[in-house]
């Protein structure tokens, strides 16, 4: 009976260490990757190797067995004793299938069945009282005490690790690698790709930007000063996105506009450049005369290859060009 009980106890604890790699996916804390897989994926992928590789070995030992066994019923009784001594099966010393098979299904032999046999009778067919498995049992109960540690663990231990939590922790972890991935592929913007920005977040950038590193020459609200007036339609190098931001990017050396490119992010380039062009028809005061040519759209969206600001030409009547 003890030998019984111990085939029992260790048979729960085989299909409890099974189950070891789906716990620690469960408790262990998201993390952010530097990939889009995150650790929930990594450990439950870990968990799946080891579970399937670990059965595939003990499939194969168990069949090998059976294999070797099937083999040796078809031979003669001089062949079975020569073949006695010889180890066919890795490891089969140290494990007696036949005992570990028994031990996890309960099986009744068929010789044995009578003695389970039960009284009802459906048209000649006859039941038997056969126990559940051992290793099926053993799972139910498994359940019912992974049920209540999960419980407690995620709702009563003050671990903040409910599903409402771990959503909150997963969104956050998801909206930082969007923002990554979205900064990098902001910064892809050049003078023939641009486009015009109108959200609230990059036209406030762009003011920030323009007060710390263009208000010096063009004034606070784009009246002008050393540089030109940004609050009407008359433009030196052109009034088009791709125009302005090319002007920012390479500028004009030539009349003492740096460029901006080793400073600035194609982001922030872009972002300068569309809101400098929502100056267009303000009124603020001291405005500085026009400069340039007046700038109408030529009703094709901006699709004017552009070329470094010395080389572009504007288009339309004259005035004095100056900067």
């Amino acid at each position: 009976m003890k030998s019984k009980m111990l085939k029992h106890i260790a048979a729960v604890i085989f299909i409890m260490a099974m189950t070891i790699p789906a716990f620690a996916q469960t408790t262990a804390p998201a993390q952010p990757l530097p990939s889009f897989m995150d650790t929930h994926q990594t450990e439950i992928l870990i968990g799946l190797f080891a579970t399937v590789m670990f059965i595939m070995l003990f499939a194969v030992f168990y069949l090998s067995s059976m294999l070797v066994s099937m083999t040796k019923a078809t031979m003669s009784q001089e062949q079975q004793e020569h073949l006695r001594d010889v180890e066919f099966i890795p490891f089969s010393k140290f494990f007696d299938w036949g005992n570990i098979s028994k031990t996890l299904t309960d099986a009744v032999p068929i010789e044995q069945e009578e003695d389970i046999m039960l009284d009802h009778d459906y048209d000649g067919i006859k039941e038997l009282d056969n126990h559940l498995p051992p290793w099926w049992t053993a799972m139910f109960y498994m359940t019912i005490v992974f049920g209540f540690v999960y419980f407690f663990y995620f709702q009563l231990s003050g671990t903040d690790r409910s599903q409402f939590a771990e959503y909150e922790q997963d969104m956050a972890i998801a909206q930082e690698q969007k923002d990554t991935y979205l900064a990098k592929m902001a910064n892809l913007v050049n003078e023939n790709n641009v486009t015009l920005l109108s959200d609230g977040s990059s036209l406030t950038n762009g003011k920030q930007i323009f007060i710390s590193y263009c208000a010096a020459c063009h004034g606070q609200s784009g009246e002008g000063g050393v540089g030109p007036n940004f609050t009407d339609k008359f433009w030196i190098h052109g009034g088009s996105i791709k125009n302005l931001f090319t002007t920012i990017k390479y500028g004009v050396p030539a009349k003492g506009m740096i460029s901006w490119k080793d400073q600035m992010g194609a982001k922030d380039m872009q972002d300068v450049a569309s809101y400098i062009l929502t100056m267009q028809g303000t009124n603020p005061p001291n405005q500085k005369e026009a400069q340039g040519t007046l700038w109408e759209e030529t009703g094709v969206s901006d699709t004017t290859a552009v070329a470094p600001v010395d080389s572009i030409t504007a288009i339309a009547v004259d005035t004095t060009v100056q900067y």
